[in-house]
Protein backbone atom coordinates (compact mmCIF):
# COMPACT_ATOMS: atom_id res chain seq x y z
CA UNK A 1 0.00 0.00 0.00
CA UNK A 2 1.62 3.35 -0.67
CA UNK A 3 1.81 5.97 1.83
CA UNK A 4 -0.81 8.70 2.27
CA UNK A 5 0.28 11.86 0.62
CA UNK A 6 -0.04 14.02 4.10
CA UNK A 7 2.56 11.54 5.46
CA UNK A 8 5.98 14.15 5.01
CA UNK A 9 3.55 17.34 5.31
CA UNK A 10 3.76 19.63 8.05
CA UNK A 11 3.07 23.43 8.01
CA UNK A 12 2.35 23.96 11.60
CA UNK A 13 3.74 27.13 13.32
CA UNK A 14 6.72 25.49 14.52
CA UNK A 15 7.14 23.38 11.12
CA UNK A 16 7.24 27.41 9.96
CA UNK A 17 9.50 28.71 12.75
CA UNK A 18 12.28 25.81 11.25
CA UNK A 19 11.67 27.24 8.02
CA UNK A 20 13.71 30.43 9.27
CA UNK A 21 17.01 28.12 7.50
CA UNK A 22 15.01 27.41 3.87
CA UNK A 23 16.62 28.74 0.65
CA UNK A 24 14.31 31.93 0.90
CA UNK A 25 16.36 33.16 3.82
CA UNK A 26 19.60 31.21 2.45
CA UNK A 27 19.21 33.47 -0.64
CA UNK A 28 19.74 36.99 1.52
CA UNK A 29 22.37 35.17 3.75
CA UNK A 30 20.50 35.72 6.95
CA UNK A 31 22.39 37.51 9.55
CA UNK A 32 22.64 35.81 13.11
CA UNK A 33 24.95 38.72 14.88
CA UNK A 34 23.35 39.91 17.90
CA UNK A 35 22.32 43.63 17.65
CA UNK A 36 20.46 44.98 21.01
CA UNK A 37 16.65 45.86 20.20
CA UNK A 38 16.32 50.09 20.02
CA UNK A 39 14.08 51.34 22.99
CA UNK A 40 12.40 54.77 22.82
CA UNK A 41 15.48 56.17 24.89
CA UNK A 42 18.17 54.68 22.61
CA UNK A 43 16.81 56.94 20.30
CA UNK A 44 18.69 59.53 18.68
CA UNK A 45 17.72 62.68 19.14
CA UNK A 46 15.13 63.96 16.25
CA UNK A 47 14.01 60.14 16.14
CA UNK A 48 13.24 60.41 20.29
CA UNK A 49 11.56 63.93 19.57
CA UNK A 50 9.30 61.83 16.67
CA UNK A 51 8.34 59.20 18.55
CA UNK A 52 7.20 61.16 21.56
CA UNK A 53 5.50 63.21 19.30
CA UNK A 54 3.60 60.06 17.69
CA UNK A 55 1.83 59.09 21.16
CA UNK A 56 2.97 55.62 20.94
CA UNK A 57 3.05 53.31 23.83
CA UNK A 58 6.66 51.84 23.06
CA UNK A 59 7.57 50.46 19.66
CA UNK A 60 6.35 47.88 18.02
CA UNK A 61 8.99 44.56 17.27
CA UNK A 62 9.67 45.23 13.83
CA UNK A 63 10.81 48.55 15.20
CA UNK A 64 12.82 47.39 17.72
CA UNK A 65 14.55 45.02 15.92
CA UNK A 66 15.16 47.52 12.34
CA UNK A 67 16.64 50.56 13.60
CA UNK A 68 19.45 49.36 15.33
CA UNK A 69 20.28 47.58 11.50
CA UNK A 70 19.44 51.22 9.92
CA UNK A 71 21.55 53.21 12.18
CA UNK A 72 24.59 51.31 11.12
CA UNK A 73 23.81 52.10 7.73
CA UNK A 74 23.36 48.49 6.55
CA UNK A 75 21.47 47.61 3.31
CA UNK A 76 18.11 45.55 5.14
CA UNK A 77 15.59 43.26 4.05
CA UNK A 78 11.83 43.04 6.91
CA UNK A 79 9.91 40.86 6.20
CA UNK A 80 6.83 41.43 8.06
CA UNK A 81 3.07 41.94 7.60
CA UNK A 82 1.39 44.93 6.85
CA UNK A 83 0.48 46.78 9.59
CA UNK A 84 3.16 45.75 12.23
CA UNK A 85 4.66 48.92 12.51
CA UNK A 86 6.99 49.09 9.37
CA UNK A 87 6.07 52.69 8.36
CA UNK A 88 7.92 54.07 12.07
CA UNK A 89 10.57 51.35 11.69
CA UNK A 90 11.63 53.17 8.54
CA UNK A 91 10.63 57.03 9.27
CA UNK A 92 12.08 56.97 13.01
CA UNK A 93 15.81 56.65 11.53
CA UNK A 94 15.36 58.68 8.78
CA UNK A 95 14.62 61.87 10.99
CA UNK A 96 18.65 61.88 12.12
CA UNK A 97 19.85 60.91 8.96
CA UNK A 98 18.91 64.23 7.14
CA UNK A 99 20.69 67.09 6.91
CA UNK A 100 18.43 70.11 7.44
CA UNK A 101 20.20 72.60 6.23
CA UNK A 102 20.57 70.73 2.47
CA UNK A 103 17.51 71.48 0.24
CA UNK A 104 17.78 68.08 -1.75
CA UNK A 105 16.27 64.85 -2.31
CA UNK A 106 17.56 62.74 0.54
CA UNK A 107 15.06 59.68 1.02
CA UNK A 108 13.27 58.28 -1.72
CA UNK A 109 10.25 56.04 -0.37
CA UNK A 110 8.44 54.24 -2.83
CA UNK A 111 5.19 52.17 -2.49
CA UNK A 112 3.00 50.49 -4.84
CA UNK A 113 -0.03 52.66 -4.34
CA UNK A 114 -1.23 56.50 -3.88
CA UNK A 115 -3.43 55.04 -0.64
CA UNK A 116 0.07 53.86 0.82
CA UNK A 117 1.82 57.10 -0.08
CA UNK A 118 -0.31 59.17 1.22
CA UNK A 119 -0.46 56.99 4.69
CA UNK A 120 2.94 57.12 4.95
CA UNK A 121 3.13 61.31 4.24
CA UNK A 122 0.57 62.17 6.30
CA UNK A 123 2.42 59.94 9.46
CA UNK A 124 5.37 61.56 8.44
CA UNK A 125 3.95 65.08 8.98
CA UNK A 126 2.32 64.33 12.24
CA UNK A 127 5.60 62.84 13.53
CA UNK A 128 7.82 65.22 12.46
CA UNK A 129 9.76 67.54 14.72
CA UNK A 130 11.14 69.75 12.94
CA UNK A 131 8.17 70.76 10.00
CA UNK A 132 9.81 74.07 9.53
CA UNK A 133 12.72 72.34 8.38
CA UNK A 134 12.28 69.19 6.71
CA UNK A 135 9.71 68.84 4.57
CA UNK A 136 7.95 65.83 2.26
CA UNK A 137 6.55 65.61 -1.17
CA UNK A 138 4.18 63.50 -2.71
CA UNK A 139 4.71 62.39 -6.27
CA UNK A 140 2.02 59.40 -7.64
CA UNK A 141 0.35 58.90 -11.11
CA UNK A 142 -3.25 59.80 -12.41
CA UNK A 143 -2.88 63.63 -11.03
CA UNK A 144 -1.26 66.05 -12.22
CA UNK A 145 2.26 67.53 -12.48
CA UNK A 146 2.51 70.65 -11.60
CA UNK A 147 1.77 70.32 -7.22
CA UNK A 148 4.71 67.31 -7.37
CA UNK A 149 7.00 69.57 -9.42
CA UNK A 150 6.84 72.81 -7.35
CA UNK A 151 7.59 70.52 -4.34
CA UNK A 152 10.99 68.55 -6.17
CA UNK A 153 12.47 71.96 -7.52
CA UNK A 154 11.71 73.29 -3.60
CA UNK A 155 14.45 70.97 -2.50
CA UNK A 156 12.14 69.10 -0.28
CA UNK A 157 14.23 66.38 1.65
CA UNK A 158 11.58 63.17 1.28
CA UNK A 159 10.24 62.35 -1.89
CA UNK A 160 7.41 59.61 -1.34
CA UNK A 161 5.71 58.10 -4.13
CA UNK A 162 4.85 55.36 -7.00
CA UNK A 163 7.74 54.17 -9.03
CA UNK A 164 6.59 55.16 -12.17
CA UNK A 165 5.58 58.24 -11.75
CA UNK A 166 9.12 59.59 -9.83
CA UNK A 167 10.81 58.23 -12.99
CA UNK A 168 9.02 60.47 -15.18
CA UNK A 169 10.15 63.30 -12.99
CA UNK A 170 13.74 62.04 -13.40
CA UNK A 171 13.23 61.96 -16.80
CA UNK A 172 11.94 65.28 -16.93
CA UNK A 173 14.99 66.60 -14.95
CA UNK A 174 12.44 67.87 -12.18
CA UNK A 175 14.84 66.95 -9.87
CA UNK A 176 17.76 63.99 -9.19
CA UNK A 177 19.17 62.08 -6.81
CA UNK A 178 22.67 62.82 -6.45
CA UNK A 179 22.17 64.08 -2.76
CA UNK A 180 20.29 60.34 -1.77
CA UNK A 181 21.27 59.03 1.47
CA UNK A 182 18.99 56.34 1.71
CA UNK A 183 16.62 54.16 -0.19
CA UNK A 184 12.83 52.35 0.67
CA UNK A 185 11.13 50.27 -0.63
CA UNK A 186 7.93 49.66 1.09
CA UNK A 187 5.18 46.41 0.33
CA UNK A 188 7.90 45.38 -2.20
CA UNK A 189 5.54 42.25 -2.82
CA UNK A 190 2.72 44.63 -4.28
CA UNK A 191 5.18 46.75 -5.61
CA UNK A 192 5.59 44.48 -7.91
CA UNK A 193 1.95 42.74 -8.36
CA UNK A 194 1.03 46.38 -9.33
CA UNK A 195 3.64 46.11 -12.59
CA UNK A 196 6.26 49.00 -11.02
CA UNK A 197 9.20 46.44 -11.87
CA UNK A 198 9.71 47.91 -15.27
CA UNK A 199 10.06 51.34 -13.67
CA UNK A 200 12.02 50.46 -10.73
CA UNK A 201 14.78 48.58 -13.20
CA UNK A 202 14.79 52.23 -15.26
CA UNK A 203 15.22 54.23 -12.54
CA UNK A 204 17.46 52.34 -10.92
CA UNK A 205 19.98 54.06 -13.26
CA UNK A 206 19.39 57.76 -11.37
CA UNK A 207 20.18 56.43 -8.11
CA UNK A 208 23.72 56.83 -6.43
CA UNK A 209 26.18 54.26 -5.82
CA UNK A 210 26.96 55.14 -2.32
CA UNK A 211 23.52 54.67 -0.58
CA UNK A 212 21.91 52.84 2.05
CA UNK A 213 19.04 50.61 0.58
CA UNK A 214 16.33 49.12 2.32
CA UNK A 215 13.29 47.15 1.79
CA UNK A 216 10.04 45.59 3.49
CA UNK A 217 7.31 43.10 2.79
CA UNK A 218 4.92 40.92 3.88
CA UNK A 219 6.05 38.40 1.79
CA UNK A 220 9.65 36.92 0.11
CA UNK A 221 8.34 35.03 -3.38
CA UNK A 222 10.96 35.05 -5.94
CA UNK A 223 10.37 38.18 -7.88
CA UNK A 224 10.44 39.85 -4.10
CA UNK A 225 14.03 38.48 -3.49
CA UNK A 226 15.62 39.27 -7.15
CA UNK A 227 14.47 42.67 -6.53
CA UNK A 228 16.76 42.59 -3.51
CA UNK A 229 19.58 41.49 -5.32
CA UNK A 230 19.40 44.60 -8.43
CA UNK A 231 18.75 47.12 -5.22
CA UNK A 232 20.27 46.04 -2.43
CA UNK A 233 24.00 45.13 -1.37
CA UNK A 234 24.73 42.16 1.04
CA UNK A 235 21.72 42.73 2.80
CA UNK A 236 20.96 41.66 6.44
CA UNK A 237 17.14 39.55 6.33
CA UNK A 238 15.49 40.45 9.34
CA UNK A 239 12.09 37.52 8.88
CA UNK A 240 9.60 38.95 11.24
CA UNK A 241 6.15 37.31 11.84
CA UNK A 242 3.30 38.27 13.69
CA UNK A 243 5.48 36.80 17.12
CA UNK A 244 8.45 38.50 15.96
CA UNK A 245 10.23 35.27 15.58
CA UNK A 246 10.87 33.11 12.06
CA UNK A 247 9.33 33.38 8.71
CA UNK A 248 6.01 32.57 7.75
CA UNK A 249 6.17 30.69 4.46
CA UNK A 250 2.59 30.54 3.90
CA UNK A 251 0.03 33.00 4.62
CA UNK A 252 -3.18 31.40 5.27
CA UNK A 253 -5.97 33.81 5.10
CA UNK A 254 -10.01 33.40 4.68
CA UNK A 255 -12.86 35.02 3.89
CA UNK A 256 -16.56 34.39 4.57
CA UNK A 257 -18.94 34.58 2.01
CA UNK A 258 -22.41 36.39 3.07
CA UNK A 259 -24.87 34.86 0.22
CA UNK A 260 -23.74 31.66 -1.62
CA UNK A 261 -25.05 33.14 -5.06
CA UNK A 262 -22.16 35.65 -4.97
CA UNK A 263 -19.30 32.86 -3.95
CA UNK A 264 -18.09 32.92 -8.00
CA UNK A 265 -17.89 36.88 -8.42
CA UNK A 266 -16.56 37.14 -4.88
CA UNK A 267 -13.39 34.83 -6.18
CA UNK A 268 -13.28 37.18 -9.59
CA UNK A 269 -12.76 40.01 -7.17
CA UNK A 270 -10.29 38.24 -5.50
CA UNK A 271 -8.55 37.50 -8.37
CA UNK A 272 -7.95 41.13 -9.71
CA UNK A 273 -7.29 42.45 -6.15
CA UNK A 274 -4.68 39.74 -5.45
CA UNK A 275 -3.30 39.53 -9.31
CA UNK A 276 -1.76 36.56 -8.30
CA UNK A 277 1.48 36.01 -10.87
CA UNK A 278 -0.01 31.84 -11.12
CA UNK A 279 -2.69 30.11 -8.66
CA UNK A 280 -4.60 26.64 -8.62
CA UNK A 281 -8.29 27.14 -7.56
CA UNK A 282 -9.42 24.24 -5.38
CA UNK A 283 -13.01 22.97 -5.70
CA UNK A 284 -14.89 20.10 -4.19
CA UNK A 285 -16.73 19.03 -7.36
CA UNK A 286 -15.51 18.10 -11.27
CA UNK A 287 -19.32 20.59 -11.84
CA UNK A 288 -17.65 23.65 -10.49
CA UNK A 289 -14.65 23.21 -11.95
CA UNK A 290 -16.69 23.13 -15.06
CA UNK A 291 -18.82 26.22 -14.04
CA UNK A 292 -15.73 28.39 -12.89
CA UNK A 293 -13.79 27.73 -16.34
CA UNK A 294 -16.36 29.07 -18.06
CA UNK A 295 -17.31 32.11 -15.83
CA UNK A 296 -13.30 33.19 -15.14
CA UNK A 297 -13.28 32.94 -18.93
CA UNK A 298 -16.02 35.13 -19.57
CA UNK A 299 -14.99 37.19 -16.66
CA UNK A 300 -11.38 37.47 -19.28
CA UNK A 301 -9.53 35.54 -17.29
CA UNK A 302 -7.09 33.14 -18.91
CA UNK A 303 -7.57 29.70 -17.34
CA UNK A 304 -7.11 26.03 -16.85
CA UNK A 305 -9.30 23.13 -15.81
CA UNK A 306 -8.46 19.68 -14.42
CA UNK A 307 -10.90 17.17 -12.76
CA UNK A 308 -11.20 13.33 -12.47
CA UNK A 309 -12.37 12.94 -16.02
CA UNK A 310 -9.35 14.33 -17.60
CA UNK A 311 -6.83 12.51 -19.69
CA UNK A 312 -3.59 12.40 -18.21
CA UNK A 313 -2.53 14.11 -21.80
CA UNK A 314 -4.96 16.72 -20.65
CA UNK A 315 -3.42 16.94 -17.55
CA UNK A 316 0.10 17.86 -18.70
CA UNK A 317 -1.11 19.76 -21.21
CA UNK A 318 -2.99 22.25 -19.17
CA UNK A 319 0.40 21.79 -16.24
CA UNK A 320 2.74 22.89 -19.36
CA UNK A 321 0.87 25.81 -19.85
CA UNK A 322 0.78 26.26 -16.22
CA UNK A 323 4.30 26.54 -16.07
CA UNK A 324 5.21 28.04 -18.81
CA UNK A 325 2.80 31.09 -17.90
CA UNK A 326 0.42 31.30 -20.88
CA UNK A 327 -2.31 30.69 -18.47
CA UNK A 328 -1.78 31.96 -14.82
CA UNK A 329 -4.89 30.08 -13.38
CA UNK A 330 -5.85 26.43 -13.04
CA UNK A 331 -9.02 25.34 -11.55
CA UNK A 332 -8.87 21.80 -10.17
CA UNK A 333 -10.62 18.86 -7.97
CA UNK A 334 -8.26 16.91 -4.96
CA UNK A 335 -7.86 13.79 -7.16
CA UNK A 336 -6.87 15.43 -10.49
CA UNK A 337 -3.82 18.10 -8.03
CA UNK A 338 -2.20 15.02 -6.70
CA UNK A 339 1.66 15.07 -7.54
CA UNK A 340 1.14 18.57 -8.60
CA UNK A 341 4.32 20.49 -8.08
CA UNK A 342 5.47 24.40 -9.48
CA UNK A 343 7.74 25.83 -7.81
CA UNK A 344 6.54 29.07 -8.53
CA UNK A 345 2.72 29.27 -7.83
CA UNK A 346 2.09 32.23 -5.50
CA UNK A 347 -1.20 31.63 -4.29
CA UNK A 348 -3.78 28.58 -3.39
CA UNK A 349 -7.22 29.39 -3.69
CA UNK A 350 -9.47 27.31 -2.19
CA UNK A 351 -12.94 28.04 -3.35
CA UNK A 352 -14.48 25.73 -0.83
CA UNK A 353 -14.04 24.55 2.41
CA UNK A 354 -12.25 20.63 2.04
CA UNK A 355 -14.05 17.96 2.70
CA UNK A 356 -11.70 16.76 4.90
CA UNK A 357 -8.95 18.30 7.13
CA UNK A 358 -5.63 16.51 5.34
CA UNK A 359 -7.21 18.14 2.26
CA UNK A 360 -6.68 21.55 3.06
CA UNK A 361 -2.48 20.80 4.19
CA UNK A 362 -2.39 18.76 1.04
CA UNK A 363 -4.22 21.79 -1.03
CA UNK A 364 -1.99 24.91 0.63
CA UNK A 365 1.55 22.60 0.39
CA UNK A 366 0.86 23.60 -3.66
CA UNK A 367 2.49 26.53 -3.05
CA UNK A 368 5.68 28.03 -0.88
CA UNK A 369 7.40 25.07 -2.69
CA UNK A 370 11.56 24.87 -2.20
CA UNK A 371 11.41 27.45 1.27
CA UNK A 372 9.20 30.18 -1.24
CA UNK A 373 6.54 31.90 0.20
CA UNK A 374 3.20 32.00 -0.82
CA UNK A 375 -0.32 32.70 0.13
CA UNK A 376 -3.23 30.46 1.10
CA UNK A 377 -7.07 32.22 0.85
CA UNK A 378 -10.34 29.99 1.59
CA UNK A 379 -13.74 31.15 0.92
CA UNK A 380 -16.08 30.06 3.50
CA UNK A 381 -19.56 30.44 4.48
CA UNK A 382 -20.74 31.38 8.17
CA UNK A 383 -21.27 27.94 8.53
CA UNK A 384 -17.84 26.59 7.44
CA UNK A 385 -15.93 28.88 9.50
CA UNK A 386 -16.30 26.64 12.42
CA UNK A 387 -14.76 23.73 10.33
CA UNK A 388 -12.17 26.43 9.06
CA UNK A 389 -11.16 27.35 12.80
CA UNK A 390 -11.09 23.55 13.79
CA UNK A 391 -8.29 22.73 11.01
CA UNK A 392 -6.41 25.69 11.55
CA UNK A 393 -6.42 24.52 15.51
CA UNK A 394 -6.12 21.14 14.57
CA UNK A 395 -2.67 21.31 12.26
CA UNK A 396 -1.61 24.77 14.25
CA UNK A 397 -1.98 27.09 11.51
CA UNK A 398 -1.96 30.97 11.81
CA UNK A 399 -5.33 31.82 10.08
CA UNK A 400 -6.16 35.26 9.42
CA UNK A 401 -9.66 36.46 8.90
CA UNK A 402 -9.80 39.38 5.95
CA UNK A 403 -12.83 40.88 4.28
CA UNK A 404 -13.20 40.18 0.61
CA UNK A 405 -12.29 43.15 -1.47
CA UNK A 406 -15.53 45.59 -2.46
CA UNK A 407 -16.14 46.11 -6.18
CA UNK A 408 -15.01 49.83 -4.90
CA UNK A 409 -11.43 48.50 -3.43
CA UNK A 410 -11.02 46.48 -6.56
CA UNK A 411 -11.95 49.25 -9.04
CA UNK A 412 -9.11 51.45 -7.23
CA UNK A 413 -6.69 48.79 -7.46
CA UNK A 414 -7.15 48.12 -11.13
CA UNK A 415 -6.76 51.85 -11.98
CA UNK A 416 -3.72 51.65 -10.11
CA UNK A 417 -2.65 49.15 -12.03
CA UNK A 418 -3.71 50.63 -15.59
CA UNK A 419 -2.67 54.08 -14.66
CA UNK A 420 1.07 52.15 -14.27
CA UNK A 421 0.46 50.61 -17.50
CA UNK A 422 -0.63 53.62 -19.66
CA UNK A 423 2.27 55.55 -18.17
CA UNK A 424 5.05 53.22 -18.94
CA UNK A 425 3.93 52.97 -22.21
CA UNK A 426 3.53 56.75 -22.50
CA UNK A 427 7.25 56.71 -21.18
CA UNK A 428 8.45 54.51 -24.21
CA UNK A 429 7.22 57.44 -26.85
CA UNK A 430 9.04 59.11 -28.80
CA UNK A 431 8.65 63.06 -29.94
CA UNK A 432 6.80 62.88 -32.83
CA UNK A 433 4.32 59.69 -31.14
CA UNK A 434 3.67 62.13 -28.76
CA UNK A 435 2.63 64.83 -30.93
CA UNK A 436 0.69 62.78 -32.83
CA UNK A 437 -1.41 61.66 -29.88
CA UNK A 438 -1.91 65.28 -28.91
CA UNK A 439 -4.48 65.24 -31.59
CA UNK A 440 -6.62 63.05 -29.58
CA UNK A 441 -6.50 64.88 -26.03
CA UNK A 442 -9.84 67.39 -27.32
CA UNK A 443 -11.52 64.00 -28.27
CA UNK A 444 -10.75 62.07 -25.37
CA UNK A 445 -11.51 65.23 -22.80
CA UNK A 446 -14.90 65.27 -24.52
CA UNK A 447 -15.49 61.48 -24.25
CA UNK A 448 -14.87 61.74 -20.80
CA UNK A 449 -17.89 64.40 -20.11
CA UNK A 450 -20.34 63.02 -22.86
CA UNK A 451 -19.49 59.30 -23.62
CA UNK A 452 -17.03 57.85 -20.66
CA UNK A 453 -18.26 54.58 -21.33
CA UNK A 454 -16.37 54.75 -24.47
CA UNK A 455 -13.50 55.67 -22.68
CA UNK A 456 -14.01 52.42 -20.24
CA UNK A 457 -14.59 50.12 -23.13
CA UNK A 458 -11.16 50.80 -24.19
CA UNK A 459 -9.34 50.34 -20.45
CA UNK A 460 -11.08 47.45 -20.27
CA UNK A 461 -9.39 45.86 -23.20
CA UNK A 462 -6.34 47.05 -21.61
CA UNK A 463 -7.55 45.23 -18.23
CA UNK A 464 -8.45 42.26 -19.86
CA UNK A 465 -4.55 42.25 -21.84
CA UNK A 466 -3.44 42.29 -18.38
CA UNK A 467 -5.47 39.98 -17.12
CA UNK A 468 -4.20 37.15 -20.35
CA UNK A 469 -0.58 36.26 -20.01
CA UNK A 470 -0.59 35.05 -23.68
CA UNK A 471 -2.17 38.76 -25.31
CA UNK A 472 0.78 40.54 -23.12
CA UNK A 473 3.45 39.07 -25.42
CA UNK A 474 2.07 39.20 -28.49
CA UNK A 475 3.15 42.85 -29.23
CA UNK A 476 6.42 42.30 -28.20
CA UNK A 477 6.67 39.67 -30.73
CA UNK A 478 5.55 41.31 -33.78
CA UNK A 479 8.08 44.32 -33.83
CA UNK A 480 10.75 41.71 -33.60
CA UNK A 481 9.48 40.07 -36.56
CA UNK A 482 9.54 43.01 -38.08
CA UNK A 483 12.78 43.99 -37.77
CA UNK A 484 13.66 40.77 -38.71
CA UNK A 485 12.48 41.02 -42.19
CA UNK A 486 14.10 44.86 -42.14
CA UNK A 487 17.55 43.44 -41.85
CA UNK A 488 17.48 41.04 -44.38
CA UNK A 489 16.10 43.24 -46.87
CA UNK A 490 18.87 45.67 -46.09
Amino acid sequence: MSKPFTTNLDFSSRAQQVSSESEAERTFATDHSEMEVATPDSLGTRARSAFEKSGWPGLMPVQASSIPWMVSGDDLIVQSRTGSGKTGAFLLPLFDLLDVNLPAAQALVLTPTRELAGQINDEFKRINPLPEKIRSVLVYGGVGYKRQSDGLKRGDQIIIGTPGRILDHLERGTFNLSKLKSLILDEADEMLSMGFYPAMVSLKSFLPAKRQSCMFSATMPPKVRHLGKEFLSDPRFLGLSADGIGVATIHHRYSIVMDPMDRARGLSRLLEFENPDSAIIFTNTRRDVSFLSDFLRNYGFQVGAMSGDFSQGARERVMDRLRKGSIRLLIATDVAARGIDISELSHVIQYDVPLEPELYIHRTGRTARAGKAGVAITLASWEEESKLKAIAHRYDIDMEKRPLPEPEEVAVRTSDRITVVLEQQLRGKTNLERERLSQFVPMVKTLAEEEPELIAMLVDELNQTRMNPQKQQQPNQQPKRKQHRHRKRR
